[in-house]
């Protein structure tokens, strides 16, 4: 499992290491440990000074509206993106790892070396 529930660490812990355990009994446990591994925060920095109107186009096509008019029945948004779990890319910041009391630390932004894929829907 990549992620583990309170309710997934109790019955393990009541298959081999105590008769039985709830899972409020993990949370409590796993709330005063001073390392948290499992905890971690990501987050994404807007770099593109024109991300705002860029975005604002997308989200428009969302609303099925374009240029402020509401599409019509007839009018059709075709999307199309680069598969990016096949993508050649590396990140641009090291991940932090969990220290006392603050969890790990991932930024998503990453150098792109090109798609392997296009996909269009």
């Amino acid at each position: 499992m990549s992620r583990w529930t309170s309710a997934d660490l109790a019955a393990e812990v009541a298959a081999g290491i105590a008769e039985s355990m709830s899972a409020s009994t993990v949370r409590r446990i796993l709330t005063k440990d001073a390392i948290k591994p499992w905890q971690y925060r990501s987050w994404i920095s807007v770099r593109d000074p024109n991300f705002q109107a860029k975005a604002a186009r997308v989200l428009e096509l969302y609303q099925r509206r374009h240029d402020g008019r509401a599409l019509g029945d007839d009018e059709y948004v075709i999307s199309s993106e680069e598969k990016t779990s096949i993508q050649a890319r590396c990140r641009c910041h090291p991940t932090m790892p969990p220290g006392h009391a603050r969890p790990m630390r991932v930024e998503h932004d990453h150098d792109r070396g090109g798609a392997l894929a296009y996909l269009a829907a």
